[in-house]
């Protein structure tokens, strides 16, 4: 008796095989459709619209936008020697946070992670970020009442009798009193590099420092403690197995840390705004300066601002080719 195979449903349904390929790419779009439509609108648009607006010279709000790709005098612009020393504030401010935030954040996140206990970690990292759910704003503000000279850090000070601080009007160089200023070096361009504002950077360091700890923590967190008890027990001193076990294995969470760190420093406009006063133009208060100051140059604050985006763009591409895991912390 012979037996009959029942044809598919494919071959049943005259069309349906054709039909597969396109109901595979419904889905998708049905799921990343919003969130694709929200970053072109809010992310990709902009962009090119700043980019637009770069390109025209000297335009203004109201103006003709009419871009120019023969000369790019917005461009050039930016390398103008006052306006090179502000970038270089700007990246001395970002680079100086970045290795503040290291030295601080690394062992608070290896506590929590390593040494605290369990059942008190979650607490203990709730703690730590609670700064993050008040105003940026509201913290500066903090910091003011906090250093300036009538302020709560000078009224302790003068309680135990030692010397008042000014930190809200001093800068590194004038911290350090046995740094020459009559140096060779200290020329006044690189004075006004380096002689950064201490207060700002007391500033940006508290806003950042739980963005560096919370993501060191969560590499911290994965770290292979059977290999600290084995280079322990090959005679390895603490200072070595701290160089050649723990760093190398939590180094992709360094690299993110201080990435994510550097680009919001360097993005930062609130700190040097509110406690670095004129002294301490950066990028960001640039280009403000540009679109909402007195100045109105839309398009050289567009252009500085594709600067910005573009360096930002490429330290990132290069941690996802280079840094290998550290992208995916």
């Amino acid at each position: 008796m012979s037996t009959q195979v029942p044809a598919s449903d494919s071959a049943a349904v005259p069309g349906a095989g054709r039909n597969r390929p396109a109901s595979r790419w419904v889905e998708p779009l049905l799921l990343l459709g919003p969130a694709g439509l929200w970053l072109v609108l809010l992310l990709v648009l902009p962009t090119l619209i700043i980019l637009e607006l770069s390109l025209v010279p000297g335009i203004k709000p109201g103006g003709i936008v009419n871009p120019v790709l023969t000369q790019f005098p917005n461009y050039a612009q930016i390398f103008d020697p006052i306006f090179v020393s502000v970038i270089g504030r700007s990246l001395l401010f970002a680079i100086g946070v970045t290795l503040i935030c290291i030295v601080f954040g690394f062992p608070v996140a290896y506590w929590i992670a390593v040494m605290s206990p369990k059942q008190w970690r979650n607490l203990l990292l709730l703690g730590f970020i609670l700064p993050l759910w008040t105003s940026s704003l509201l913290r500066s503000y903090a910091w003011i009442t906090i250093l300036r000279p009538t302020g709560v850090l000078n009224t302790v000070l003068k309680a135990l009798r030692l010397p008042e601080l000014d930190l809200l009007n001093t800068g590194i160089l004038d911290f350090l009193k046995f740094l020459p200023n009559s140096a060779g070096w200290a020329t006044p361009i690189i004075d006004s590099w380096v002689n950064l504002s201490l207060a700002v950077f007391i500033g940006m360091s508290y806003s950042l420092l739980p963005y560096m700890v919370l993501i060191l923590y969560a590499s911290l967190e994965k770290l292979d403690l059977r290999l600290l008890e084995a280079a322990s027990d090959l005679g390895a001193s603490p200072k070595q197995t701290f160089w050649k076990v723990t760093v190398p294995q939590t180094l992709p969470g360094i690299a993110a840390a201080s990435l994510l760190v550097f680009i919001t420093g360097l993005g930062d406009f609130v700190d040097p705004e509110l406690l670095g006063g004129v002294s301490s133009m950066t990028a960001a208060r640039l280009i403000y300066n540009q679109f909402l100051g007195a100045t109105q140059n839309w398009g050289f604050g567009s252009a500085l601002s594709m600067v910005l985006i573009m360096a930002v763009s490429v330290a990132i591409a290069l941690l996802i080719k280079y840094g290998g895991d550290s992208a995916e912390v």
